[in-house]
């Protein structure tokens, strides 16, 4: 590979939509990147693709994206019933300890690994990015030709981001012995990144009369990532220079344009009641699809819409009782001659508790110490006019808000710009208070009795949370910290590190409530000759989303690694 080009792919994996963007081009150079249109297949021209996947009976990887859902809505009940349609599985990893063999539910009730459908999904988007690359005859590149970003919410466990990145590498984006050209890059980062650059005209809002922020050192400001599953938050001031520096931990909830769909679904049950909906649902999973896939599009207004009416569900509602009588009983909907007519009042209400889950959050974080000057609109759900308009009207006087014009680009194309600079964010808020387990010198005056135990050099308590790093705490990107270790014997041979973390700030001991141990490993201390002087230096190095450990025996050389694991172990 020529060492003169940058060579970026970028992956947006989104809950609802995903796509990638791609650099291939001299180094240091801006240049336009290209990003992957979808659906011309079916008329559709969008930046991303309905992340959908679809399987075969025996498991094996269909489609992906248009083509899956349009297969899928196009199948027949029993055919249908076969294949695993998978839509929305990214919340699978939301607010959930991992591992490999978590699974997931298809829309026809039937379960596969949540790792394998990731797994497809991804290789599915390395595959035509490659496919389109290598469309020029010339110059064939391969996937380790490439530096790979892949974007996650912010607030996911850090178990759903280590998730993430075995995908991936099973997906043969990267392989093990090269895993650094692997970024996982935080969804509101990346879209951060991009907006931080943008002139006041790349705004859709026209309230922002600036340059771009990234020149205005001192500036703080807050994005707001409006995803189909989540909602996540952080907060940036703009450095000299333009680096970002994080001043609130990242926050947010699951209150994304997909809890929208789940009123409007709900209130298509009370309307067909009397198990008509349920009976639907269950006979004809395709034709739901179509439904929702239909509402996508009408909640990005705010006005009256109408909705066409499938037909085996109005023949299922006829065998009850005449269709309009069905919506006699329920306000703001109309039956209007093949037509339902939804009002603009309750189109309205379907987003209340989302609207409100940002509302409380936006407001905690206005409430702190800061000084946000604007909060910027991003994501696929802030094309909502209703959204935006929302949070104008409750934040509007305290703060500019901005929504620049095709927000479901924004983190992709930051994302590519991680690719060249992973240390873009200059320092982080600590998501935990991180610790390892060490042994003390017993003293009754501060030491729980029941930690007590005794050896040949004394009394000791063991179990004590040497702290590493506390919640909230400032960490510089790739920064790395040292402490240093004592053997609690003349005569030992090893010394073992377990490391935990938890959300408290101050734990004494690692088997307090709310402490988990996250992994463990052993080093080598083959020459006892300095008995209990001999010293273990043990390096934290905290990367862009992964913590690696290191410990080193001063006086044989003996080191040990490890890249903490926080999946659960089975």
């Amino acid at each position: 590979m020529n060492e003169s080009l940058d060579c970026i792919i970028a992956i947006d994996f989104g809950t609802a939509y995903s796509g990638y963007a791609f650099n291939i081009g001299p180094k240091g150079k801006e240049i336009e990147p290209f990003l992957k249109r979808w659906g011309k297949e079916h008329g559709l021209d969008t930046p991303k693709t309905p992340t959908c996947i679809l399987f075969d009976e025996h498991e094996e990887f269909l489609q992906f994206g248009y083509e899956s859902k349009t297969t899928y809505i196009n199948m027949h009940g029993v055919e249908a019933k076969k294949h695993y349609f998978f839509e929305n599985f990214k919340m699978a990893l939301y607010s959930k300890k991992l591992n490999r063999d978590v699974m997931i539910k298809a829309a026809n009730g039937k379960s596969m690994t949540a790792f394998k459908v990731f797994t497809a999904a991804l290789w599915y988007l390395k595959e035509d990015a490659l496919k389109i690359i290598n469309a020029n005859p010339e110059k064939k590149f391969t996937a380790s030709d490439f530096t790979w970003v892949l974007t996650v919410p912010a607030i996911w466990d850090p178990s759903a981001k280590q998730f993430m990145r075995e995908a991936a590498t099973e997906a043969g984006i990267v392989k093990e012995e090269n895993e650094e050209k692997l970024i996982i890059a935080l969804e509101p980062e990346a879209a951060s990144v991009w907006c931080k650059k943008l002139p006041a005209d790349g705004f859709i809002t026209q309230n922002h009369d600036g340059g771009s922020l990234d020149q205005s050192p001192g500036t703080q400001y807050m994005v707001v990532d409006c995803g189909g599953g989540t909602i996540d938050i952080t907060v940036h001031e703009v450095l000299d220079g333009g680096a970002l520096k994080e001043l609130h931990k990242a926050s947010g909830n699951d209150l994304g344009g997909k809890t929208v769909d789940k009123k409007f679904k709900e209130f298509l049950r009370e309307i067909f009641c009397h198990g008509v909906w349920d009976e639907y649902e269950a006979n004809f999973p395709s034709e739901v699809q179509k439904i929702m896939n239909d509402f996508m599009y009408l909640k990005q207004v705010d006005d009256d819409v109408y909705m066409s009416f499938p037909f085996n569900l109005g023949k299922l509602a006829q065998e009850r009782q005449e269709i309009e009588k069905f919506f006699e009983s329920v306000q703001g909907v109309s039956w209007d001659e093949g037509s339902m007519k939804i009002s603009k009042e309750t189109l309205r209400s379907f987003f209340a508790d989302s609207l409100n889950g940002i509302t409380d959050r936006l407001r905690q974080i206005l409430s702190e110490d800061l000084n946000i000057e604007y909060i910027l609109l991003v994501g696929g759900y802030a094309e909502s006019q209703i959204l935006r308009q929302h949070v104008i009207d409750q934040f509007g006087d305290q703060c500019k808000v901005l929504c620049p014009f095709r927000p479901q680009e924004a983190i992709v194309r930051g994302a590519l710009k991680f690719g060249t600079n992973p240390g873009l964010v200059a320092s982080r808020k600590s998501g935990f208070t991180y610790g390892v387990g060490v042994s003390e010198r017993f003293d009754e005056s501060k030491h729980r009795a029941d930690k007590k135990f005794m050896n040949t050099e004394g009394v000791w308590c063991s179990g004590i949370f040497k702290k590493l790093v506390q919640i909230d705490e400032d960490v510089c990107w790739n920064e790395a910290r040292y402490h240093t270790l004592y053997p609690i014997k003349a005569d030992q041979t090893k010394m073992s590190f377990s490391f935990y973390c938890t959300e408290k700030e101050t734990p004494k001991y690692v088997d307090e409530d709310g402490i988990e141990k996250i992994d463990s490993f052993v080093v080598e201390m083959p020459n006892i000759t300095g008995g209990t002087k001999r010293q273990v230096k043990l390096k934290i190095k905290f990367g862009f989303t992964e913590m690696t450990a290191t410990a080193t025996d001063k006086d044989s050389g003996s080191t040990q690694s490890i890249k903490l694991n926080f999946m659960t172990k089975l």
